[in-house]
């Protein structure tokens, strides 16, 4: 082998020493070629550098190659390396330690599009982004808003109230929608057409509201969805004129919904200050704040493992600001934003990108959820909310109901509101 490198070496010399008329030597041959080979090595080295995003992602993927060199060749059954890969894209995320995280599959992510697609059962309809970057109109549900604003199956959406959808994700998309549920809004249609779609009619309340036997006013509130603040504050005014001396806000069970919604509760209730703030990986900040008018009332916000999102921004803030005091169950600790991030394989992974943090900066999903002042347990976690039967006096105690939390909060507040 030797012998043969050397006489390719050579006539390669003789070559070159041909066409440009000089003679070379056949140990400045070899080191022009061992000179050229590096370079090339080199700046393929460099690219698989800089693709991969370092040595270290580099060392990463050359540890799961061996890993899955190892396993093939050395495991007892046969392999399936599509499911291995699989597992191990999804351990990855897993790993983060964030459970409000993880991968798709191919497979498990056109099912989730499929069922995030009929979330939008307010207006009635289901859409599905295309590659042009606006929304198809996969299905409309017969008597629904949309179907009576004119939608049909097949439109492609490009904006809504004069806003241009093209680069909204699916995430976008959905809240900017959620944020018109409560009320009237225009679907601009590939082509020059605008529908006019009026959720007023089939809108539902979020809130429900008494006032109580002790003389405190009691506001639930099923969800923060659009329309849920402007709700609240006229369940709260209401109350008002009949004269309540402290406030029961009932959060448990309440999924979330919009930060705008908490936004506009939390600047009424509030006095002056920042009520919460959202921020990213890079660290942008934005700030929701209050102004100086406030309601100064004893309150009790009621919370449970039902509690979510901006619920429990809503509560942290309450707390923080000592303007009530907050009784039943830790929440959740879900408050961080996902979003969904397709792959080139077609499969996705759902990514905390954003979190809440309190007036104080707390972020309350690395704290486990929002913690009361008083803990306590409903031995019926089917009575929450009723409260027929409750009686005034000093003790402020109910004959029918079986709702410990609700009963606790309002014997407290008969002690602290008179």
């Amino acid at each position: 082998m030797k012998k043969y490198f050397k006489r390719f070496l050579a006539s390669l010399g003789a070559l070159i020493g041909r066409l440009f008329n000089i003679g070379i030597p056949l140990k400045v041959v070899l080191l022009l070629v061992l000179l050229v080979g590096g370079a090339a090595v080199g700046l393929t080295y460099s690219k698989m550098m800089k693709k991969v995003g370092g040595k270290a992602d580099f060392e990463e993927a050359m540890r799961y190659i061996e890993i899955k060199d190892v396993v093939s060749e050395n495991y007892i059954d046969e392999t399936d390396r599509t499911r291995m890969g699989q597992s191990a894209a999804s351990a990855m995320v897993s790993g983060l330690g964030d459970k409000w995280s993880y991968y798709m599959s191919p497979d498990e992510y056109r099912s989730y599009k499929l069922s995030s697609a009929n979330e939008y059962s307010g207006i009635g309809m289901s859409i599905s982004k295309e590659e042009s970057g606006y929304f198809r109109v996969i299905s409309v549900n017969a008597g629904s808003a949309a179907a009576e604003a004119g939608v049909s199956a097949g439109m492609i959406i490009n904006s809504v109230d004069g806003e241009n959808i093209r680069n909204l994700s699916e995430d976008e998309a959905r809240t900017l929608i959620r944020s018109k549920l409560n009320s009237k809004f225009t679907l601009g249609i590939s082509g020059g057409t605008e529908l006019t779609v009026d959720c007023k009619r089939t809108h539902q309340s979020a809130v429900n509201y008494r006032k109580e036997k002790t003389d405190a006013g009691y506001v639930q509130i099923y969800n923060f969805e659009a329309g849920s603040a402007q709700e609240s504050i006229d369940a709260i005014e209401a109350l008002l004129e009949q004269n309540i001396v402290a406030l029961c806000i009932d959060l448990r069970g309440n999924p979330g919904g919009l930060a705008s919604e908490i936004e506009a509760l939390l600047d009424y209730l509030l006095p002056a200050g920042t009520v919460f703030y959202t921020t990213d990986r890079q660290g942008h900040e934005k700030a929701a704040s209050s102004d100086s008018m406030c309601i100064q009332l004893p309150m009790v916000v009621l919370i449970n493992g039902e509690t979510y999102a901006e619920a429990e921004v809503f509560a942290a803030a309450m707390q923080e600001y000592q303007w009530a005091t907050l009784f039943g169950e830790t929440t959740t600790g879900s408050t961080r934003d996902q979003e969904t991030i397709e792959l080139s394989d077609g499969s996705a992974i759902r990514l905390s990108t954003k979190s809440y943090l309190t007036p104080n900066r707390v972020d309350i999903s690395t704290n486990g959820g929002v913690v009361p002042e008083m803990i306590i347990y409903n031995s019926d976690p089917n009575s929450a909310g009723t409260t027929l039967g409750t009686t005034g006096g000093a003790q402020g105690t109910a004959s029918v109901s079986n709702d410990e939390q609700l009963m606790a909060a309002l014997t407290f507040l008969s002690k602290t509101g008179t």
